[in-house]
């Protein structure tokens, strides 16, 4: 990045990087904009954002992905308006920190991920993070702070009415742990997965369009159930509230595709509360079993799979070795994750492409998911002699 870096802007002089990673969801899947609870893991798949001073009165972004450079004078940041541009990430962190006081200064930046997009491995939270650890260039910022001002920048300036977990994970992530999280008290507890597994993301290569619109159908949909199920049990917030016992009492009172979004998200937090106890105590089959039941659950209840998602999942759980798997992020297209015992990673990787190959025409990208550390300033430039 840094040789690119050279032949884009012509110098790389007060160049600093920073990185912030993607993530895998290992189970709790669309609970967090419920204010429920989710169970990520932080991935060495990673954006880096290179940015150095440029002495003039402008921001320049150029992604490498995209091929496309957005420049911005630094005084009118205030005043951009959003353009269905992936820039728009990037520029929607920057109001962020400008609403709270942070000057950003001019400068040129450079964009280098790993992170494959439309993978649900949480490129835009990752772009988000590592953008505002560039604009902030060491300034200190809690760092709770810091995840709640990128999932703002999403919310409001991209619009997509996405939780925390994303950018939360992109934060807190911790080498060899998943992370439960509380969306709510946005409490966490590292969760130390058994050393006998390992994780396997397979991309489908495909991304649905119907992904945006469903996503905001969803959210709409989760909020009808609350609004009814408070007729029964008024101290009920958000479905996080409902307990698997409560839920019983109501179905009646929900019409049927609202009822079925609700039972997944009910479900989902109590299934996210049982891994991380099966976790703890080594229960391979169990965890494996209720990452499958997740899956069914969104297949089914809460329709956000596909017939790809629903293809790698069937095939995985016929492969030696595989105790779980599951669709992971928004939906409709995107990556599975399957739990498999270490010695049976390399044949799964080899049957599950085949499988796929066969099935699609498509060769799918297959990623070990390897639990990362959290987002910071790559230190290793500072002994890079330039």
């Amino acid at each position: 990045m840094i040789a690119e870096f050279q032949k884009r802007y012509d110098t790389t002089e007060g160049l600093r990087a920073f990185r912030a990673p993607g993530r895998v969801n290992v189970i709790g899947e669309h609970t967090d904009y419920n204010l429920g609870f989710v169970m990520p893991m932080a991935l060495d798949l990673a954006t880096f954002v290179g940015t150095a001073p440029n002495g003039s009165d402008k921001l320049r972004i150029y992604s490498e992905h995209h091929r496309e450079m957005r420049e911005i004078e630094t005084a009118k940041i205030g005043a951009v308006t959003k353009m269905g541009h992936w820039s728009d990430y990037p520029i929607g962190v920057a109001k962020e920190l400008v609403k709270l006081g942070f000057a950003i200064e001019p400068a040129n930046l450079y964009i280098r991920s790993t992170v494959p997009e439309g993978s649900g491995l949480s490129s835009s939270a990752a772009l988000e993070v590592s953008s505002a650890l560039a604009f902030l260039l060491g300034r200190a910022i809690d760092p709770l702070e810091l995840a709640r001002l990128c999932q703002r920048a999403e919310v409001q300036f991209v619009g997509m009415p996405c939780g925390i977990m994303d950018q939360y994970i992109s934060v807190f992530g911790r080498p060899n742990a998943a992370v439960a999280i509380d969306c709510r008290s946005l409490d966490r507890r590292y969760v130390e997965l058994p050393p006998s597994v390992s994780f396997v993301a397979v991309n489908t290569m495909v991304k649905h369009a119907l992904g945006s619109s469903a996503y905001r159908d969803r959210v709409a949909e989760c909020a009808d159930a609350v609004e009814k199920i408070q007729k029964r049990f008024p101290s009920v917030k958000s479905l996080r509230d409902v307990t698997v016992e409560q839920f019983a009492a109501v179905v009646n009172l929900l019409p049927p595709v609202v009822c079925r979004r609700a039972r997944h998200v009910v479900t989902e937090d109590d299934r996210v509360n049982r891994f991380v106890d099966a976790s703890a105590s080594g229960d391979l089959e169990a965890m494996g079993a209720l990452m499958v039941a997740s899956h069914r659950s969104l297949q089914h209840d809460y329709e956000v799979s596909c017939e790809e998602l629903d293809y790698l999942v069937d095939r995985a759980l016929e492969i030696d070795g595989v105790y779980g798997s599951r669709m992971t992020g928004g939906g409709f297209g995107g990556c599975s994750v399957t739990m498999l015992r270490n010695d049976a990673v390399a044949g799964f990787q080899t049957e599950i492409a085949r499988l796929y190959r066969t099935a699609y025409k498509v060769e799918p990208r297959i990623y070990d998911c390897v639990p990362s550390g959290g987002a910071g300033e790559v230190a290793e430039l500072n002994s890079i002699d330039f």
